[in-house]
């Protein structure tokens, strides 16, 4: 129905649509048009492999056609419902499909290689099984480590690092197992092999994303997406399918390089990662008779004093102005700070919020102007300037404990400097610890007033203040 070669075209014109939109969503301003370039990228590559698949089959183009009716369809209602706040395990939820996805390809591959032209059964060739093996272990693998993921961000499970027994020697024995079953499953190609390739890597992919706790779960969505990547990648070469070895290729580096400069911005290894041997251990945190200490306390009002009266401001977000969708009343509140003269900055931690760039994404949708937005890097010397640093919703990226404390489970991860500012002004609706389950030191700083109650009420009351 379409020439090979003009097929090979559309699939590279296709890739190079997904290079430029990476490109495009490197920065905010061009985020839209990188969305826009996506979007027309994987349009083409879908209609060319429609053409491609199945021509003149019109039973196997109904299939086709009905799956994506009814993929999109649930994919078009789920993103319609689902509030910001839940798109990290949203984006959880859909790696683990990417890697359920993947074993269902190659084990119909398996079992019906010449739909796949690969071979006959009994005679598919060692290339063919080792990509088949190492793809369907990918994706066993990033399935349930992606509801592992998913269930920890939804609250299912505790945010809190969970040190299994002699977890590594687990994971070293089921890493040896796994490869020396793709090796028989090689040179075999037994479908028992197969399956039990699957449960292994099913296995240590729920094992290896357990231990880990709630602080490093944005290097987690960021490493599973890269493993989706990879696992696409795979299909790709089992379907022999072009587009998708470049789509899965390029979210599999993307991801993987996202990771390693998250690991760099909060001080952990990048192969510890990637091995699921980070977090601290989950009998350790500062709770408690922490929590019986006094705080200073303050009003909406007394914060809209302090901020009106500053000279500098600094606003860091965090998961708690998600939960609350505060991020409109906070740029309200910024422009009022601003036309009475005082400098606004907003200061963003790698991993603030539950994935990669959520504060800034939840900014932009507030039309906060991507000039006042700022890294951890960028901004963290200029607490030291700031009259009032204006926390809301963060708890575990602005605790002096990962400097100081050595048995906290994020000792070692770069923290914003929010006690070096003149007065801390926290949002937070009571005292309980962070989702890494410790208790932030700078509660109980004597340049710290604690702002109880929900993020964006309390935001409304200090704009309220601000304009009286």
């Amino acid at each position: 129905m379409i020439d090979a070669n003009f097929a090979a075209l559309l699939y590279l014109l296709s890739g190079v649509l997904f290079i430029l939109a990476l490109r495009g969503l490197s920065s905010p301003s061009s985020s839209r048009r990188g969305n826009l370039l996506g979007m027309v990228g994987m349009a083409i590559a879908i209609v060319t492999t429609l053409l491609v698949a199945a021509p003149g089959d019109w039973i196997s183009w109904i299939l086709i056609l009905g799956g994506l009716g009814l993929g999109g369809g649930i994919g078009a209602f789920i993103a319609r419902q689902v509030k910001m706040t839940d798109m990290p395990q949203l984006v959880a939820a859909f790696h683990s499909l990417v890697g359920l996805a993947a074993v269902f390809v190659a084990a119909a591959a398996l079992y019906a290689p010449e739909a796949f032209e690969i071979g006959v059964p009994g005679a598919i060739h060692a290339q063919a099984l080792i990509e088949m093996s190492i793809g369907v272990a990918i994706g066993a693998f990033t399935f349930t480590g992606s509801v592992i993921a998913f269930a920890k961000l939804n609250g299912n499970m505790s945010g809190k690092p969970i040190i299994l027994p002699a977890r590594h020697l687990i994971h070293i024995v089921l890493a040896i197992v796994l490869l020396a079953l793709i090796w028989a499953f090689t040179v075999s190609a037994e479908p028992v092999l197969f399956w039990l390739i699957t449960i292994v890597a099913l296995v240590l992919g729920g094992l290896m994303i357990i231990p880990i706790g709630g602080a490093d779960m944005p290097v987690v969505v960021s490493m599973l997406n890269s493993y989706s990547g990879w696992a696409a990648a795979g299909i790709g070469f089992t379907l022999g399918n072009t587009a998708l070895i470049i789509t899965g290729a390029l979210v599999g580096s993307s991801g993987a390089i996202l990771s390693y400069i998250m690991c760099k911005a909060m001080n952990r290894s990048f192969i510890s990662v990637i091995l699921g041997g980070f977090g601290g251990d989950a009998s350790v945190s500062s709770g408690g008779a922490e929590e019986d200490r006094p705080v200073k306390q303050g009003a909406a009002e007394d914060a809209a004093f302090l901020m009106r009266n500053a000279g500098k401001v600094i606003i860091v977000p965090g998961y708690g102005m998600a939960v609350a969708q505060a991020q409109h009343a906070l740029r309200e509140m910024a422009d009022l700070l601003k036309s009475a003269g005082v400098e606004v900055r907003y200061a963003i931690h790698p991993v603030a919020g539950r994935m990669p760039g959520h504060m800034n994404v939840l900014l932009a949708e507030a039309n906060v102007p991507y000039d006042e937005v700022f890294e951890l890097e960028d901004i963290n010397s200029e607490f030291a300037q700031a009259d009032v640093a204006f926390v809301i919703g963060a708890n575990d990226v602005t605790n002096p404990a990962a400097k100081t404390d050595k048995t906290s489970p994020i000792y070692g991860m770069p923290v914003l400097n929010v006690e070096d500012a003149g007065t801390v002004l926290f949002i937070k609706r009571g005292m309980a610890a962070g989702y890494a389950g410790v208790q932030n030191e700078l509660f109980f700083r004597d340049n710290t007033m604690m702002l109880f109650g929900d993020a964006k009420k309390v935001t409304e009351e200090i704009v309220k203040s601000l304009g009286h």
